[in-house]
């Protein structure tokens, strides 16, 4: 019996993923594959919607597939593919977008924001129609379930509606996926700002903790993180967002219940707590951070890996889109 089929994805849009990352998407994808014939994308093509420069992106995104590697994607066991080495991607993304409504797709979330954010002249029409391409995405692979943060639940039920869409027009096409959001622990806060989410574009470094920097620096940053001046290490997401936010930390690369670690640290003070967390991070850290950098030594290895993981996928990809073209009735090419 087959297993039921996963597909996520990540943009390559910093040189270092961060903790936010490996706990919301890495640990729990690594997890997943073992139950699912999972899918896994450096979503380049979607970064193309921001500014970038080409020579850091090419980068960026060797980076990010390497990162997924020592963090446990194991391309033997999962299809780990760069997003832009499958032409049918782009290609079903048209299809779909000729069944999207100027509407719905205006009404995503994520697209108002930027754009009342940066104004329309430099909203480009690429971030409008980011959510049809992370359909076409999701819809090539005849995908069961999407592991999502909250943020992008939105975005896959726009895929069920295509979904539904194509298949109440052109015939039983998509199978129609199931969005899994990530569990509680995966929002992780900015160490300098507890309130706002731990982000790649954060404005200041000292809040973020990033998979590829050295461990000093990273335990460094931890003992530095905003708490407040009770003293007391416990969970209160809206008295103690600062020290909540590293108890989550805390918890979900241990695999430890919070009150476990508040029962640890009762009357020991913020010191002894941070230094704690400081070796679980640097623990956990440090054999991804050096099996990355192994990986981005010999990037000519790393590109046929992700070379013939991509044959894998464009081999699922084809059919579907094969099918698609036949059913909206595009000639095929004699």
């Amino acid at each position: 019996m087959s297993k039921p089929r996963l597909y996520s994805g990540m943009q390559p849009s910093a040189d270092s993923l961060q903790i936010g990352n490996y706990i919301g998407a890495l640990m729990q994808w690594r997890d997943l594959q073992e139950a699912y014939d999972a899918y896994f994308s450096v979503v380049d093509l979607h970064s193309l919607t921001q500014p970038y420069d080409p020579a850091e992106l090419r980068e960026k995104t060797r980076r990010t597939a390497a990162q997924y590697i020592a963090a446990g994607i194991e391309p033997s066991k999962s299809t780990l593919y760069v997003q832009s080495h499958v032409p049918a991607h782009p290609e079903l993304a048209w299809i779909l977008s000729t069944i999207t409504g100027y509407g719905e797709a205006g009404r995503m979330t994520q697209f108002k924001d930027k754009a009342q954010r940066f104004g329309a002249d430099a909203t480009s029409v690429g971030l409008f129609t980011y959510p049809v391409l992370m359909a076409a995405d999701i819809l090539l692979y005849q995908t069961d379930i999407v592991p999502v943060g909250d943020d992008q639940k939105q975005h896959v039920e726009l895929t069920r509606d295509l979904a539904e869409r194509f298949n109440s027009r052109f015939g039983e096409t998509f199978k129609v996926p199931m969005p899994v959001i990530q569990r509680d622990t995966a929002r992780i806060f900015d160490l300098q700002n507890p309130v706002a989410k731990m982000s790649k574009s954060a404005e200041s470094e000292a809040g973020v903790l990033w998979l590829l920097d050295e461990p000093a620096k990273n335990a460094k940053k931890i003992m530095r993180a905003v708490t407040d001046s009770e003293g007391s290490v416990r969970y209160d997401r809206e008295s103690k967002p600062g020290v909540s936010n590293l108890l989550v930390i805390y918890a979900a690369l241990t695999g430890r219940q919070i009150p476990s670690i508040e029962d640890e640290y009762a009357g020991r003070g913020y010191g002894d707590f941070k230094k704690g967390l400081a070796e679980v991070v640097v623990n956990e850290f440090g054999p991804v951070r050096q099996r990355a950098l192994d990986l981005l030594d010999d990037p000519a290895e790393l590109d046929r890996v992700l070379a013939v993981n991509a044959g894998k996928a464009e081999a699922i990809a084809n059919r579907t889109l094969a099918d698609v073209y036949d059913k909206v009735g595009l000639l095929r090419r004699a």
